[in-house]
């Protein structure tokens, strides 16, 4: 496994917000349930989403198959840190089949903004810039699908 250089300055963490058209405990099931995940949680559309295990709990973990149109497959896994529902998902979250890359984690905050939901994702501890980046626009990927699916 990869190891950042500890000499070096801490990568600064990615923020991702999106404000949902639905209320928070919607979008706070749509992070939680596998049939709902199963429905956004890829990049685009070029993936198909497979919940291969999730338990909700504080030590539970979770796995998700991203199967490409292409082929590759890409599994993200991790343990869940936090669960405070509908406020708050903490969790590590590292790709199952990537040596370089450390566990890092991710925050998920839910707030409520008039009649929709502001999300608020926060990813950090990665090892390089390049793994920050990607997975920017990763997960903005991810909330654009969220965002018709709780329409």
């Amino acid at each position: 496994m990869a190891v950042a250089n500890p000499a070096a300055p801490p990568l600064a963490a990615l923020e991702v917000r999106r404000t949902l058209p639905a209320s928070r405990e919607r979008v706070f099931e749509a992070w939680t349930k596998a049939a709902a995940l199963s429905r956004w949680f890829a990049p685009s559309n070029y993936y198909e989403v497979v919940v291969l295990d999730l338990d909700l709990r504080v030590g539970g973990s979770y796995r998700i198959e991203l199967k490409h149109i292409g082929g590759a497959r890409h599994f993200a896994v991790g343990t869940y840190r936090e669960v405070t529902p509908p406020e708050r998902l903490v969790f590590s979250w590292r790709w199952e089949t990537d040596d370089t890359m450390p566990d890092t984690r991710v925050s998920v905050d839910f707030h409520p903004r008039g009649e929709g939901t502001e999300v608020v994702l926060t990813h950090e501890h990665f090892a390089t810039e390049a793994q920050r980046e990607s997975h920017g626009q990763g997960w903005a990927g991810c909330l654009s699908r969220l965002e018709a699916v709780v329409e």
